[in-house]
Order: C-alpha cells, then structure tokens, then sequence
C-alpha cells in the first residue's frame, strides 16, 4: 500500500490554511507516495529557504514524487522546474483545485504536465468552500479574503496571490457557526490584506459589516479575533466594534512597515506617520485595553538614521507591543530592489536595536498584566492566551480548549506565570 502524502508548509498562516484543504483534497482523489512543498516567497530568503527544504525532503525521501506549490511557486515557476530534485510544479490557483489533485493522483507515472501556473491575476473567487477552517483544538482560523489590489514597492505577494478576492459574509457565517457547534471558542479571520475584505462584492461592505455581522449572527461564539490590519481601511462599523464589542479581541496587528513620511511614499504606502498614530489613539481611546502588534522593517533602500530614527520612536508613539521586525532584503521583481541599498551591516544592527525597542515594550505591557485577572483561552495544558495575545504559563494543567479566568503572579519578561 502506497504512503500517504506528505506535506510540509512555509510562511504565512494562510499557507498553513489551504495546506489543509489540499491535505483534503489529495485523499479524496487518492493521491500517494507523494511530498508536497507549499512555499512562501515574501523574501529572498524565503526562496532559499523554500529550494534548502525541497532538496532534504528529496534525500529523506528518494522515492516520492515532489510536488511544490505556493507563492514562490507562482511567481517563480521556471526556478523550481529546474531544480532536479522537483517533479511537479502548480501554482497558487491551482493548487485549490480538487481536479488537479485527481488529475495527479490518476497519473503518476509522469504524464501529467510537468507545470501548471496560470496567470493569478485572472483569478476571480477564493476557494472558501474546501475547508471549514483549522487550527488547535481551542482556536480556529477562517479564510474571509485572498490576493490583494495594491502594490507596495517591497512586495511581491500579489504576484503570487493575486487581484483581492473576498469571501461572501454568508459563507463566513455559516463556516463559523459550524466551528462553534464542533467546540471551537475563539475565531481569527485571516486573509492576505483583510481590511480590502467587501471590495469586490455586491455593495461593497466592510470589514467591519462583517464583523458585526458575526457576532450577531453567532451568538455563542466566545471569542473573535482579527488578524493583520492596514489601519487606513478602518471603517467606521470596526470602530463601533472595537468600542462596544466584549467578544471582539482587543489585539489588532498593524500593517505599519515604516515610521518615517518619505520612506512610506517610497514604499508606496497610503498611510502617513501622524495616521498610524491617530489611529493608534482613536482605538485606545475607545478600548483602553487594547494592545498593538506591527510589521516594522529595518533598513529599506534610502533610509536614514534620521528616517529609521522615526521608526523606532513609533514604537512609543503607537505604544506598540508585539513588533515584527524584517530586515529588509532586496526581492528580485520588485521596484524596491532597484532602489539604492542600505549597508547590510547597517540593516542589521537596525533591526536589532527595534527588536530590542520590542523587548522593552512587552516587558513593560507584562508589568501591567501581573497581578490582575485575565480570561484565558487554553492552548494547551500548560498555556493559554489572555485577550491581548499575551502567553500564560501555568503550574498546574487545564483543560486544553476552555476558556479560565487567572491572575498571573509574575512574568519573566516574555510570558506570564500563574
């Protein structure tokens, strides 16, 4: 009897999500001995990772057919066609498609077309009806949206991914409704640029309609929970939800990237400095526990001190906890990579002076959280989540899934202690 197929996801959250539905997908067509490579292809370095992974999984499995799929196979099919170790390569669109796996599964011996990347940018509906969500067993991750309209200087996402393509609210309703009834209390809405969500469909709603839809709709749901924001798509109905909205998390991570005004408008941003900090200041104002991730990168082609400067004090002016910071690195195809480059060195004690910025202020947000009670979502039997993200370790075991209420005692200046 032949293996199942093995599959191995990098990058995003998104990637591990439709890594599910392709999961389901290669059963249903009865697809084996095959190694499936769902690539990211955010960074160079992404890439080089994604080529590394590909030739171990060939060593360890010399026998299998490798299939690579996912971003960097889309906007870079011809790289992994020549790579020895690849049999098969088929692109973002594709690869949600169940024909495609039949096509595979009833032709292995090698005549299946070799590669299959359409143009993304034709794509014109998500594939929302493959997979209901996933996730642990105390939180879920739905699909509301994928590809995106805009076209930073840095990105090549939307090569990969594609025009936005939005998830009718219906469809989310009914997905999150049948995850609550399977025991899930707390869901996280994804997608590539979530605040685009509406766009594209009949009367144009937003993020925030949808929000408000749920938890209308869904009344026994617990928990909600958005994922990356760009703050300047904030409409009014998120806002609402923010202030008047218990079950909607209050933790939003920013799509910031930059802190200074001309870096910004090089990296065809459409946000200014003073926007990120009103907006910053308008949601506290209105959820005063509200607590900030952000995506900050160091070192983007032309910056200053003067302009990094502005980024590392944004961290205080936006009162930012959870920073992601990315050195940036040139990605061939991009506007950016014909920019003047920064010194590497100079990109790398950057990044590690925001990084340090970052420690500092979640030690600080940990100070705030000891000694007072949080509800707490189990993860696991030793850790959970309070409502703003922030990790708990616990002595004794819980119940992996329920949501519990404990004050933390002491931190140790990554996660709390009870």
């Amino acid at each position: 009897m032949s293996a199942a197929p093995k599959f191995t996801t990098l990058g995003c959250r998104l990637n591990a999500y439709e890594t599910e539905a392709m999961k389901r997908m290669a059963e249903e067509a009865g697809l084996s001995g095959a190694v499936v490579v769902n690539t990211c292809a955010v960074t160079s370095e992404a890439v080089r990772k994604a080529r590394q992974e590909i030739r171990r999984l060939r060593r360890e499995n010399p026998d299998a057919r490798v299939i690579v799929t996912g971003c960097a196979a889309q906007t870079e099919p011809e790289t992994f066609a020549a790579m020895d170790e690849v049999d098969q390569v088929i692109g973002n669109s594709e690869k949600m498609t169940p024909d495609v796996w039949r096509d595979m599964a009833a032709d292995f011996v090698g005549q299946t077309e070799r590669v299959r990347v359409n143009d993304i940018m034709s794509v014109t509906e998500t594939a929302e009806h493959l997979i209901d969500g996933f996730g642990t067993r105390s939180r879920a991750y739905v699909q509301v949206q994928n590809g995106c309209d805009h076209r930073c200087t840095f990105c090549i996402i939307p090569y990969g991914r594609g025009n936005s393509r939005s998830v009718p609210a219906g469809v989310v309703v009914d997905q999150i409704k049948r995850l609550v009834d399977e025991g899930f209390n707390e869901i996280v809405l994804t997608g590539v640029d979530l605040t685009s969500w509406g766009a594209d469909l009949p009367a144009q709603p937003k993020l925030g309609d949808l929000v408000m839809r749920i938890l209308k709709l869904v009344p026994d749901l617990p928990r909600l929970r958005i994922s990356s924001i760009d703050s300047i798509e904030v409409d009014e109905n998120l806002m609402q939800a923010i202030a008047t909205e218990t079950r909607l998390m209050p933790h939003l991570h920013l799509s910031l990237q930059h802190g200074d005004d001309l870096i910004l408008k090089r990296m065809k941003r459409r946000h200014l400095r003073d926007d990120a900090i009103r907006f910053a200041e308008e949601a506290r104002r209105l959820r005063p526990d509200m607590t900030f991730g952000a995506d900050i990168i160091a070192g983007f082609p032309t910056e200053t001190e003067a302009q990094f400067d502005n980024s590392l004090r944004l961290v205080e002016d936006c009162a930012l906890t959870w920073l992601h910071v990315f050195p940036y690195s040139p990605r061939p195809g991009t506007p950016a990579a014909r920019m003047p480059q920064v010194d590497g060195r100079a990109i790398k004690e950057r990044a590690a002076r925001l990084r340090e910025a970052g420690r500092i202020a979640v030690s600080r947000h940990l100070d705030g959280a000891t000694g007072r009670a949080h509800r707490i979502l189990m993860e696991a039997p030793d850790m959970g989540r309070t409502e703003q993200f922030t990790e708990v370790r616990f002595a004794t075991p819980r119940s992996e899934g329920a949501l519990v209420t404990a004050t933390p005692a002491r931190h140790d200046g990554q996660v709390l202690h009870v």
